[in-house]
């Protein structure tokens, strides 16, 4: 259902870079959508906790595949890292001005690529990308639930 409302609502061109976060649902989803075609899989997409709560619990859905899981079973899949420390961890719990760095590099890697550019992520993920791009006093109802898609230009 969730795939199927999505694909209604976005075209790929043959040139169009698709991110993913390293997580089973997220890669599948990209998989369904993209056939395969310029799919790359980083941990700078998320999974991340909004807003950032210690207390809250780890997430089973927050789990990230390691680079070895990916190339074991999604062989046809690009790796990307940029060199930044973050796949034990992902960026689910880092602390904010890591995030703010860590985020800041995708972003510039994503203007340098000079491409248009697709994200598969999560809602936390999603909102704070937000914030790192400029809005302000987002909160969970601003969450794009099941299948949402957010569009902007960097």
């Amino acid at each position: 259902m969730q795939v199927n409302k999505l694909r209604n609502e976005l075209s790929f061109n043959s040139d169009d870079v698709i991110l993913v976060s390293p997580t089973k649902r997220t890669i599948e989803t990209a998989l369904i959508l993209a056939s395969n075609r310029n799919i790359i899989v980083t941990p700078l997409i998320g999974p991340r906790m909004f807003p950032q709560n210690p207390k809250f619990p780890f997430l089973k859905c927050d789990y990230i595949y390691s680079k070895q899981e990916i190339r074991n079973q999604y062989k046809n899949l690009t790796i990307l890292d940029l060199d930044l420390d973050c796949w034990d961890e992902g960026i689910n719990r880092i602390d904010e001005d890591l995030f703010k760095a860590f985020g800041n590099q995708i972003i510039g890697w994503m203007k340098q690529n000079n491409k248009r550019h697709y994200i598969i992520s999560h809602d936390g993920s999603i909102s704070n990308y937000r914030i790192l791009l400029g809005e302000v006093g987002l909160t969970k109802s601003d969450f794009l639930g099941e299948a949402g898609v957010y569009k902007m230009t960097l």
